[in-house]
């Protein structure tokens, strides 16, 4: 736990919310409600293959769907560019499903606590940056 990011962010107050509570207990639970996203910097190929439409797969030569197949079976794939961004534009035009369902996986819901890299924030955390 980095006690001095936390002091600095019970300091500010949450960006979304404002100020933290004073009960340290509560300020604790406010860091760790999940209300902020994030873009996850890499994806699974499973996670991949789940999001293709399978009517859009159908719509693919057999040699795309091999692509795609071979693309879905890499164990982290990087969401932001690269080999596998170009495929799914090439493969899946804009305005699909499965264009739409792979931007929707992009995103995850975490907590301000996450966001700081602080990890769980126990009420003793609270306590000893406040100390500080």
């Amino acid at each position: 736990m980095d006690i001095d990011v936390l002091k600095a962010e019970l300091d500010a107050g949450h960006p979304g919310t404002g100020p933290y509570s004073l009960v340290d207990s509560e300020a604790a639970d406010e860091l760790n409600v999940v209300n902020r996203t994030r873009i996850r910097e890499a994806v699974s190929g499973s996670d991949i293959l789940n999001a293709t439409d399978d009517a859009e797969y159908g719509l693919l030569t057999a040699d795309q769907q091999m692509t795609w197949l071979t693309l879905c079976s890499v164990v982290a794939v990087d969401t932001s560019s690269g080999v596998a961004k170009s495929l799914e534009a090439d493969l899946f035009g804009g305005g699909t499903t499965t264009r739409s369902n792979l931007a929707a996986i992009r995103i995850e819901n975490i907590s301000r606590a996450v966001e700081l890299v602080l990890g769980f924030v126990e009420t003793g955390h609270v306590q000893e940056a406040r100390r500080i």
